[in-house]
């Protein structure tokens, strides 16, 4: 039996990471991989950044990861309301300015994808890691999605399973020959109702792959907290405390 970590979407939420980090480790789980987008929205961006790379944990390039590495411009999205247009320009802008010139260089050389094989007996299992889809790291492709989408996504990868993260809502859904879509949710700014930090263990003996989705608390009162007192807007405080904030 072989057990593996996947998390997703950080986003500078410090106390969170901590939280998951330490479970997996009492879990005795080795095998921990990122599929990114480290930094915005909590104002721990370097610190996150370095925990990963002291801990050498693999690590996907995000699109916010991207956007902060080679400073991409931020296009306004028709989704978003004006009050949340407006955070997100300056919590993005709020990255731009502090994550230090070694972290971007750190993020600019995160790899867009990667392909995992763990033998367990005489099976191969293949496993694809995305930040959102194969094509591009800011697809939003949701539960809700057809079944087509993600079947034709395993096809292209010839994987028995892919996860992927960037929507902030874990899900997992099972296909013949037990192949699987997994969605890990989201460690630091999750759109769950509970808000709490989730993380993905995948455990893999001869017979099959079991996903099982974590949820985690963590001390979201004092996240919050600090967000209010950094140059990011109190809006993404008050969506961690799940008080009538939406974020799409």
């Amino acid at each position: 039996m072989i057990q593996i970590a996947v998390f997703s979407d950080v986003h500078g939420n410090l106390p969170a990471l901590e939280v998951v980090l330490k479970d997996i480790e009492q879990r005795g789980i080795s095998q921990r991989f990122c599929l990114g987008d480290l930094v915005d929205f909590a104002p721990w961006g370097n610190e996150v950044i370095e925990k990963i790379r002291s801990l050498n944990i693999p690590c996907l390039m995000g699109n916010h990861d991207e956007r902060i590495a080679f400073d991409i411009p931020v296009v306004p999205l028709s989704k978003h309301s004006e009050e949340e247009t407006t955070a997100r320009f300056i919590a993005i802008d709020h990255s731009k300015k502090h994550i230090t010139e070694p972290n971007k260089k750190f993020l600019s050389g995160l790899p867009f994808h990667l392909k995992l094989n763990y033998k367990t007996g005489k099976k191969h299992w293949n496993i694809q890691l995305v930040h959102s889809s194969l094509e591009s790291n800011d697809t939003y492709l949701y539960e809700s999605a057809s079944d087509e989408v993600f079947t034709s996504m395993l096809k292209n990868a010839d994987a028995d399973l892919i996860v992927m993260g960037h929507t902030h809502l874990s899900f997992k859904k099972q296909f013949e020959n037990n192949t699987w879509a997994v969605n890990c949710g989201s460690v630091g700014r999750s759109k769950e109702e509970n808000r709490l930090a989730s993380y993905l263990i995948l455990t893999l003996d001869e017979e099959k792959i079991t996903p099982e989705i974590i949820q985690l608390s963590y001390p979201i009162d004092e996240t919050a907290h600090q967000i209010r007192e950094s140059g990011i807007p109190d809006y993404y405080a008050s969506f961690l405390e799940n008080e009538n904030v939406s974020i799409l």
